[in-house]
């Protein structure tokens, strides 16, 4: 029999104390979301009946690809970790839901860096 309180037994448990920083780094992705996604549909809005010459032109400025990457990041982790955690809520077998959560993380990288290559050589003209 412990002589602990049962506050004592618990204290040191739970998430891996990794929970409260993506909590907040999924509300901070949220946030930024917001503008960038506006900024980019007034773009997108803005370019609709433009000549391909002109939208590459536009789209290669500095100013308007470094929001893109942006968006781009926020996005990509905010949709990381959003699906983490359904898969960490919904998935009770260990294999497949760490498996599920490999190819989580594996699907997140692979389609920001696909979208920051493409922002990068439009920007670059190559």
């Amino acid at each position: 029999m412990s002589m602990r309180t049962p506050l004592g037994r618990v204290r040191g448990l739970g998430s891996a104390k990794s929970g409260t920083e993506e909590f907040w780094l999924q509300r901070m992705t949220a946030i930024a979301s917001i503008p960038l996604t506006l900024a980019g549909l007034v773009l997108v809005i803005s370019l609709t009946g433009r000549s391909y010459p002109a939208v590459r032109q536009i789209l290669g400025s500095p100013l308007i690809a470094v929001l893109m990457m942006l968006f781009v990041i926020a996005n990509a982790t905010h949709m990381k970790i959003g699906v983490q955690v359904v898969i960490e809520d919904y998935v009770y077998d260990k294999k497949k839901k760490l498996t599920l959560v490999m190819l989580n993380n594996f699907f997140a990288w692979a389609i920001g860096l696909a979208c920051i290559f493409a922002i990068l050589k439009i920007s670059f003209g190559v």
